[in-house]
C-alpha cells in the first residue's frame, strides 16, 4: 500500500510498534500511538492490519491525533459500536473510511445508470480464492464482504441470490444481476487492472474537503449485516 501512495505523489510515513506491549494497558497503548501519529504530521492514518480486538484502539488514537482514518476491509464492529464511531469522527469533523476497493470497477457505474437501485433485481456474486485461509475468519467476512460491498453500492435494493465464497478453490472473482430470472449483467475481475486503490484514494481525499463519504462505517455496518444474515440462513 505505501509503494502505491508514494506512486501517487503522496509522501508516506510509517509508524512502527503498532502492537500493544505487554507492559501497556489500553490508556498507555492509545496514548503511544497517538503521539507517534502526531509526530509524523500526517493527515490521514490508513490502518493497513488485519481486523481484530485492536482495531478499535488504533481507531481512537488515530482521532485523537485528529486525523482522517482509512482501515481495512472487514469491518466487523457491532452496528451499536459502528454508531458511536461515526458520532465521534463526526464530533472531531474527521473522514472514516473502509478499504472496500472493488466498488469502484468502472462497470458499476454503468450499473447503476442503468439498473437504477437494483429493485427487482436478485444480486449474485462468486469469490474463490486459491490461498488457504489466514485471518482465521470465515471466508463470507473476508471474501463475502467484498461482494456485499458491491450490492450495497451499486444495488442496494436487489435481492441477494446466490454468493459463494471460499479459500483452497480455483480462483474465481464475478458478480451479476438478475431480471426476471435471466442474468443481464455480469463482471468476472479476477484479472482486473483497473487502477481501483488509486480512485478510492481520489475519493477519500475529495471527501476530506465536501466533509462526505460513500465508503463510510455506516456503508461498512450496512455490508457486515448483511454477512451476518447469510451466514445465518447458511446454519438453519
Amino acid at each position: 500500500m505505501g509503494a502505491i501512495l508514494a506512486g501517487e505523489g503522496r509522501e508516506v510515513r510509517f509508524v512502527e510498534e503498532t502492537r500493544q506491549k505487554e507492559e501497556e494497558d489500553s490508556a498507555a497503548y492509545r496514548w503511544r500511538l497517538a503521539e507517534e501519529l502526531r509526530a509524523r504530521r500526517a493527515e490521514v492514518a490508513w490502518l493497513c492490519v488485519p481486523p481484530g480486538e485492536h482495531i478499535a484502539g488504533m481507531l481512537n488514537a488515530a482521532l485523537d491525533a485528529g486525523l482522517h482514518v482509512v482501515v481495512e476491509q472487514p469491518w466487523l464492529m457491532t452496528e451499536p459500536e459502528t454508531a458511536g464511531w461515526i458520532e465521534r469522527a463526526r464530533s472531531l469533523g474527521r473522514i472514516t473510511g473502509v478499504h472496500y476497493e472493488y466498488c469502484l470497477l468502472e462497470a458499476l457505474e454503468s450499473w447503476k445508470r442503468e439498473y437504477g437501485s437494483g429493485e427487482g433485481g436478485r444480486f449474485g456474486g462468486v469469490f474463490h480464492h486459491s490461498r488457504s485461509r489466514h485471518l482465521q475468519l470465515p471466508a463470507m467476512d473476508v471474501l463475502g464482504t467484498h461482494l456485499l460491498s458491491i450490492r450495497e453500492y451499486a444495488v442496494p435494493e436487489a435481492e441477494v441470490g446466490q454468493v459463494d465464497c471460499g479459500y483452497e478453490r480455483a480462483d474465481e472473482r464475478r458478480v451479476w444481476l438478475e431480471k426476471s430470472g435471466h442474468r443481464v449483467a455480469e463482471i468476472d475481475f479476477l484479472e482486473n487492472e483497473e487502477p481501483l486503490i488509486q480512485r478510492y484514494i481520489e475519493r477519500f481525499e475529495a471527501a476530506m474537503e465536501s466533509g462526505e463519504f460513500t465508503f463510510d462505517l455506516a456503508f461498512a455496518a450496512r455490508v457486515s449485516a448483511e454477512a451476518s444474515a447469510l451466514k445465518d440462513r447458511m446454519t438453519v
